[in-house]
């Protein structure tokens, strides 16, 4: 299993790990699966993938849209947690990596929640109705579209919905004023759009690289 955090040291980790439930075999197929990519680092851990399933559950959304799908880990959990009735938009840019996640879904029989759009999800998401109404919403994408994603969500999100953003720590390095790189500069600026939106109330959590949970604000 890769580590689950980037933040705590080994042991802990472990004992995070071991300590959360467990992926289920077919997630942990696919799981082993994406380990062996050269990319297999930009999945999520199961740790952050649970919670993301239990609060799935106690959300209840009928909309869900997932803005980078990767091999589909993450998108199965979510799928699996949906109650029936609800659909689950997937917002990715490489038909291959998706490949990959969608015979875990027919196996967990989850497919038919799953609706898979290749493409810029910008342009998804540009394209959908006036009245859409969102739910839940998981953004792990390219850094550089986060802002621009989060405009495009928040006028659709319902009343009780979430906007979950992963990568938000970057291993700390958004912490460092002196880290210019280009993706560590777009999420300190992002981080620092969504503080300043009054319409938005965040918790940044330490679960994974980082993992904020947006809501509207009551007022």
């Amino acid at each position: 299993m890769a580590p689950t955090s980037k933040f705590m040291n080994k042991t802990v980790d472990a004992y995070l790990s071991s300590h959360t439930s467990q992926p289920t075999a077919i997630e942990q197929r696919l799981i082993s699966q994406t380990q062996e990519l050269s990319a297999g680092i930009m999945q999520i851990g199961h740790p952050q993938a649970q919670f993301m399933a239990m609060l799935t559950t106690l959300l209840q959304p009928k909309l869900v849209i997932e803005i980078g799908t990767f091999t589909g880990y993450s998108t199965l959990v979510l799928a699996k947690a949906l109650a029936g009735g609800a659909k689950l938009i997937a917002c990715d840019v490489s038909a291959e990596w998706t490949a990959i996640g969608r015979p875990y879904w027919e196996e967990a029989g989850v497919a038919d929640k799953i609706d898979l759009r290749i493409g810029p999800a910008s342009v998804t998401l540009a394209a959908f109705s006036p009245d859409t109404v969102v739910d839940l919403a998981f953004v792990d994408a390219d850094k550089t579209g986060y802002v621009d994603y989060f405009e495009q969500l928040v006028p659709m999100l319902s009343p009780r919905g979430v906007i979950l953003v992963d990568n938000v720590l970057w291993s700390g390095r958004v912490a460092s004023e002196e880290d210019q790189d280009k993706d560590t500069v777009a999420l300190r600026d992002f981080n620092d759009h969504v503080m300043a939106d009054r319409r938005v109330q965040v918790a940044m959590l330490p679960i994974g690289d980082g993992l904020s949970m947006i809501s509207l604000t009551n007022e």
